[in-house]
């Protein structure tokens, strides 16, 4: 275990044991320690030399990405309300062919400085080597789907399925809390996609759920993993732009990838000629241009789809991707990106719950979120830092492009701009941060590397690795859990239709009680967290 030393230490804001205090408690426990068998340290804790035994719950979208990240292990069991979907995954994993080579890309017109990898992350790199992703599909497809269980229902999965140590959760959002839950409670570590849950309400249950079980936990904001993020959180962290009172964060998402701002469809016939052309007309004959009788496709239980949500008619519209729109099961784009790009201001600013949130939007109908938002967030001073404001835009809008970046414009996919009093940081989607303007970024040089950085950037395997005791867990409930909050406090502002005082101690909206309801939700009957 020697070889675990050669990492260079850093002091994290996320909470949890260094690489360096991990190794020394351990040390003295000998190397029989690592052999120990699975069965000797009980229900969902293993020996940190085995292969971890991993259950998947939603194999559609990213949870076959999640998946594909922890081939390495053991995947024993896959569940899916939606059997079409997962029998689906199954059979395009086995018809796959190696990918071409990847192109490389153009060069950008102009070029600011990338700052080489450190001696420290390319020793830790070394120490586990990344296998090739093709290889690692085709010796899943051959060794590990045959003997795999299918399951349409997660907690006949934990009831039946006795060998799983861990479980991924890809869901859609309304489903994470309940299903992460059960899991916790039976002793699996668990790995949740972004955004962590549905409600505040969920995000606080999960944050203390996860502390008395002491199972590892990960939320699937893989962002976080990532050097070049955490290199902009060290910029921070270095005092390169000074003290910081103001940041943006943009996305330009729903555009492109699910519809919102769209009326439900229509549940009784509309006499569409009676109808004008106005925008309630309008409204009404997409309403009425939605509806059809849609038969449930073979292999979904659309009872287990909804889960905690209320009784609403299958439609395609629904699922099995466009839910992210709809406010019974998705978050919109605030809860889709905003565990991406929010994350990183709170974690470099060390940003407490907010105490005042105010989202603006385009017209809102309450069944699918709005076309585009904006979103205020003030946090107070904290620790000698002062207040902060971030202002989070989605839609298409987006803050001014700074006059630094001389007649440039900011990238409309997505980004995060740091103003600073002694200048900006500008981290765009998943490109390297730089200083602003890009003189003083090749002239300043790159920040003091203060954060552990995750071997390969793999995010699940930064969750398998620290279940075996070899890593540090990169976005645990406890972080998660705050970050989730903030995103979801924004949405119920919008829902509210008010500007939101907000009192974190006791989880509670001072200027507007009505408002408390979307904090959580009532949960369909035969449904409980």
């Amino acid at each position: 275990m020697a070889d675990q030393k050669t990492r260079e230490e850093a002091n994290t804001t996320v909470p949890g044991l260094s690489r360096r205090e991990f190794v020394t408690t351990i040390a003295g426990a000998g190397a029989a320690f690592m052999i120990v068998p699975r069965h000797v340290l009980g229900r969902g804790f293993q020996a940190p030399s085995d292969t971890v035994n991993v259950a998947v719950v939603g194999i559609n979208g990213m949870g076959a990405a999640n998946a594909h990240g922890v081939m390495s292990q053991n995947i024993v069991a896959i569940c899916d309300c939606d059997l079409g979907l997962l029998d689906g995954k199954l059979a395009q994993w086995t018809r796959a062919q190696r990918p071409p080579a990847r192109p490389q890309a153009p060069a950008a017109a102009e070029t600011f400085k990338t700052w080489p990898r450190s001696k420290a992350q390319l020793a830790a790199d070394a120490r586990w080597p990344a296998d090739d992703p093709y290889d690692r599909l085709q010796k899943f497809v051959s060794g590990q789907i045959p003997r795999l269980k299918k399951y349409q229902d997660y907690r006949e999965m934990l009831d039946r399925q006795k060998d799983v140590d861990a479980v991924i959760v890809a869901t859609p959002d309304h489903m994470h809390a309940i299903i992460a839950s059960a899991s916790m409670d039976a002793g699996k570590h668990v790995y949740v996609q972004k955004p962590l849950c549905w409600s505040v309400h969920e995000a606080r249950h999960l944050a203390k759920k996860a502390a008395a079980t002491k199972v590892v936990t990960q939320m699937g904001n893989q962002r976080h993993s990532l050097d070049d993020q955490r290199q902009g959180v060290e910029y921070i962290l270095d005092g390169a732009i000074g003290e910081v009172r103001e940041v943006h964060v943009w996305t330009n998402r729903p555009w492109g990838y699910w519809p919102q701002g769209i009326p439900r469809p229509a549940a009784d016939n509309i006499n569409t000629a009676q109808l004008g052309w106005d925008n309630r007309g309008v409204v009404q004959r997409l309403a009425a241009a939605m509806k059809g009788d849609f038969a449930v496709p073979a292999g979904l239980n659309w009872d287990l789809f909804l889960g905690v949500a209320p009784k609403v008619d299958y439609h395609p519209i629904y699922h099995p991707f466009n839910w992210r729109g709809w406010v019974d099961w998705g978050q919109g784009a605030l809860g889709d990106m905003g565990a991406h790009l929010i994350d990183f201001p709170m974690w470099a600013l060390n940003l407490g719950l907010p105490t005042v949130v105010e989202t603006e939007a385009t017209p809102f109908n309450g069944a699918t979120y709005p076309d585009a938002t904006t979103t205020h967030y003030e946090f107070a001073k904290r620790d000698g830092l002062p207040p902060v404001t971030l202002t989070w835009y989605d839609g298409g809008l987006m803050p001014p492009d700074p006059p630094e970046l001389d007649g440039g414009k900011l990238n409309p996919g997505g980004g995060i701009l740091y103003v600073g009093k002694k200048g900006k940081l500008l981290q765009e989607s998943s490109a390297p941060p730089r200083l602003l303007p890009m003189s003083r970024h090749n002239s300043y040089g790159p920040p003091k590397e203060r954060l552990t950085r995750v071997p390969h950037e793999e995010h699940e395997m930064n969750w398998i690795n620290t279940i075996k005791g070899k890593d540090q867990i990169s976005c645990p409930f406890d972080y998660a859990a705050k970050l989730t909050e903030t995103m979801l406090l924004g949405i119920a502002s919008l829902r509210a239709n008010s500007k939101l005082y907000y009192d974190a101690a006791t989880m509670r909206v001072t200027n507007n009680s009505a408002a408390d309801q979307f904090l959580t939700r009532e949960y369909r009957q035969g449904w409980a967290l």
